[in-house]
């Protein structure tokens, strides 16, 4: 038996399919993967993201450790509300973890994968020396997702005036609080929603508020096929502490300037940069029948080889879809080896689909 949310026996009750995920008891999908899908897109869902670590950070060196800590700069959080997301690295510019940093009136607020909470914790301890910082695991909190085009005006019309009226004021990559609960508009699906981090024991009454509202609970089926779309990493498959950002299309996410500022990992990759980047993450379209899965081989002509990190069918292109590692020199074609058998692929750009269109 895995960890369990405070949402798993209303799961069961609502018919989810249980799976393990990193250790967690979680939802694959309530009857449909591929409806729960398009509801994303066309309307929204919820989903329960509650074995997401969230880690406040406070202290009168916070800022400053962060900035050491993490390769995007949390100085360009000017105000409390505003958010940034961010690779943490390893000595090798190595992904340790992947995060969204949120400023607090007092601190910050870190959320960061379920599956890298041990690694996570322990790499930050070993970094607090010499720092006034102090790291508190807010496990008593659950976090819902509710996502897709219509899911903050849904979500404004079951919550206080108040509360509606943060969040029809919320801006992209913002969360503000409003007692115990914390309202941001963040997500993993490229769509427009909010990521509500809530106490727990209220968790249950609010999902099953949202489900009642007429809103679609989503699993962890839909939420891949949708982060896929999307072109959005997941840890432990497309990136981990063996790759750097530079080859996972995640440069914009590295704070460059000022260049005083030695975060971990910047020499690696500074390294790297000099020495001339091998690799870079593309997208990859399927036009014959066939699915695309992780860790088949990617061939370029007259280039070399690469490999498929994510891949799987998007319902909404109706094409298999892949994220993919492959050398610099690839251009607009390839192939992929499916049961060894070559087909013919398109290396477009890592994002295929962004608010409901398409961008292929």
């Amino acid at each position: 038996m895995g960890q369990r949310t405070p949402l798993y026996d209303l799961h069961l009750a609502l018919g989810a399919k249980m799976v393990d995920f990193g250790g967690w008891d979680m939802p694959l999908h309530y009857g449909s993967q591929v409806e729960e899908h398009h509801a994303v897109r066309r309307d929204c869902g919820v989903f329960d993201v509650s074995h997401m670590t969230v880690i406040d950070v406070d202290g009168s060196h916070a800022k400053v450790w962060l900035q050491h800590l993490l390769a995007n700069d949390v100085e360009r959080l000017h105000s409390p509300g505003r958010a940034l997301y961010s690779t943490m690295l390893n000595e090798r510019g190595g992904i340790v973890d992947d995060m969204i940093v949120y400023r607090l009136d007092e601190g910050y607020r870190l959320v960061v994968n379920a599956s890298t909470r041990d690694q996570d914790l322990a790499w930050m301890q070993a970094h607090l020396a010499g720092f006034d910082v102090r790291l508190s695991e807010r496990s008593e909190l659950a976090m819902l997702a509710i996502q897709g085009p219509h899911a903050r005006q849904k979500v404004a019309e079951l919550v206080n005036q108040c509360r509606g009226n943060l969040i029809q004021l919320l801006k992209p990559f913002e969360g503000l609080p409003d007692g115990d609960w914390f309202f941001a508009r963040t997500g993993y699906t490229g769509e427009d929603g909010l990521e509500i981090i809530l106490p727990a024991d209220q968790a249950p009454g609010f999902f099953n508020d949202l489900v009642g509202a007429g809103i679609s609970p989503i699993g962890l089926g839909a939420r891949d096929t949708l982060r896929v779309e999307a072109g959005m990493n997941l840890y432990g498959q497309d990136i981990d502490q063996q790759v750097s950002p530079l080859v996972s299309n995640m440069a914009w996410s590295i704070a460059w300037e000022p260049a005083s500022r030695q975060f971990i990992g910047r020499t690696a990759l500074e390294a790297e940069q000099s020495g001339g980047v091998q690799h870079k993450l593309v997208g990859l379209v399927l036009e014959e029948r066939g699915v695309l899965r992780a860790h088949q081989v990617v061939r370029i002509a007259d280039v070399g080889e690469g490999e498929i990190t994510s891949g799987s069918f998007s319902p909404t292109l109706s094409k298999s879809i892949a994220l993919a590692r492959v050398p610099m020199a690839t251009a607009d074609r390839a192939e992929v080896e499916i049961r060894g058998k070559w087909y013919p692929v398109r290396v477009v750009k890592p994002t295929f689909v962004r608010h409901g269109k398409t961008l292929i």
